[in-house]
């Protein structure tokens, strides 16, 4: 086949490389570039994704990928389209399709006929069938279900291990035209041919790809999985913040509940950063604004970096002209990425405080952090008050003497080792 992916970010380049990885034919279509440029010369544009390089690299060399800025020369030389542009959420929690709808209009101008169109970006309920098929069909002057096939088939996987969750978990699908019909047929077809898939004896169904009998479904699929995780930290957050109240160890809870198969209680923690737990649930908010518990869950997350410097207000006394460090500008350990991060409301709360804010992230050089407006910290330096952000690897083995001077530090991830702070007063998010 030859197959067009459009997007070559942080799912679309893996995406595309896995897929020249079966012998396909791919063209990326990217409106950068500087990407474009460094895929074509086979070196990945963004670090941190496992096997990334090394698969690039052989799939450069074959001359089964070629990155281009023109998506719809890219489409009319393709069999099937794989869309994964980035889809934004404003400060209201309203979608802007902005730059989805500039790639679907590339592609309607390039679609021809027998041609499978998939959206892989995560989409409120109802808009492939009310925004992309009209736009489509409009720019093409072709007839979905007639002259070409489009369906709904989420990504499903975290940045950083893509390769490994590709064949890991079953490939959803929903198309236009009903379970089993023309249009998922072909979107079946399409992702068998492109994906291996681990087995799964875990799974009533088995692992491969999964027809959810409509696109709707599909879309609904993935806001619910991602909302559930949301919703459930949130729980998570409420009971911590009762049991710190209370005397309680909230981790000694959360294990014991999960003794038992029928809970599946989360952790508590500083934030929820990410592409997907912060925003997903917004989208699903769009489309059902009554979803209280949805809506409580997300404002209680929100709410959790606020919260993290009101522990070090309390315990320091006061944080006015204190020296403070924020451990991770990164939304989760081990990956470079600041999307949605907890550091921006930690930073600014502890600001909102009058404190003198430092940031430190292995993953980041004193120039990346000052793109942010942020000023380097360095371990050894003189710090009052440390506040664990991301749980990189490199801050597991942190102790008192790597942070001098340091009277209060609040672990926000309930990740280093509290004896190592004798002396210091120590707080974790969820413990007393």
């Amino acid at each position: 086949m030859n197959i067009t992916v459009v997007g070559l970010g942080k799912i679309g380049l893996p995406l595309a490389v896995q897929f020249a990885s079966k012998g396909h034919r791919v063209l990326g279509a990217d409106v950068n570039p500087a990407v474009v440029e460094s895929v074509n010369a086979g070196t990945e544009p963004f670090p941190g994704e496992a096997h990334l390089q090394e698969k690039l690299v052989e799939a450069v060399d074959a001359g089964l990928i070629e990155a281009t800025t023109d998506t719809a020369s890219a489409v009319s030389q393709s069999d099937a389209v794989v869309i994964v542009v980035p889809l934004f959420v404003d400060a209201d929690g309203k979608p802007d399709f902005g730059w989805m709808e500039s790639a679907t209009k590339d592609i309607a101008r390039g679609l021809k006929p027998d041609t499978l169109v998939s959206y892989e970006t995560t989409l409120p309920v109802g808009t492939t069938r009310g925004r992309w098929k009209p736009m489509l069909e409009e720019g093409s002057g072709l007839v979905e279900g007639k002259d070409f096939h489009l369906v709904f088939s989420p990504e499903r996987v975290l940045t950083g291990r893509v390769f490994a969750d590709l064949r890991k978990y079953p490939k959803l699908i929903g198309g236009l035209d009903g379970l089993r019909g023309a249009g998922v047929q072909r979107g079946i077809e399409f992702y068998e041919s492109v994906l291996d898939f681990d087995e799964r004896p875990d799974l009533e169904r088995g692992n491969g790809v999964w027809d959810l009998g409509s696109a709707e479904a599909a879309e609904m699929a993935k806001l619910a999985e991602t909302t559930y995780r949301d919703v459930n930290i949130g729980l998570a957050n409420q009971f911590g913040r009762f049991a710190a109240d209370n005397g309680i160890d909230v981790y000694q809870v959360i294990e014991a509940s999960n003794s038992q198969p029928y809970s599946h209680i989360h952790r508590p923690g500083i934030a929820v950063g990410g592409h997907c737990i912060p925003v997903y649930p917004r989208l699903y908010l769009w489309n059902d604004p009554e979803a209280t518990v949805v809506r409580a869950a997300r404002e209680a997350n929100a709410d959790m970096p606020a919260y993290t410097v009101g522990l070090a207000k309390g315990a320091a006394g006061d944080l006015s002209g204190k020296k403070v460090v924020v451990l991770g500008a990164s939304y989760r350990g081990g990956v470079k990425e600041t999307a949605f991060s907890g550091v921006f409301p930690t930073v600014d709360a502890l600001k909102a405080e009058g404190a003198q804010v430092l940031v430190h992230d292995p993953m980041y050089s004193d120039e990346e952090l000052a793109k942010f407006g942020w000023d380097a910290y360095h371990a050894g330096e003189d710090v009052d008050v440390a506040i664990v952000q991301a749980d990189h690897a490199e801050y597991a083995q942190l102790t008192k003497a790597d942070l001098p001077g340091v009277s209060v530090v609040v672990d926000g991830r309930n990740f280093l080792d509290a004896d190592e702070f004798e002396g210091v007063t120590f707080r974790t998010v969820g413990r007393a």
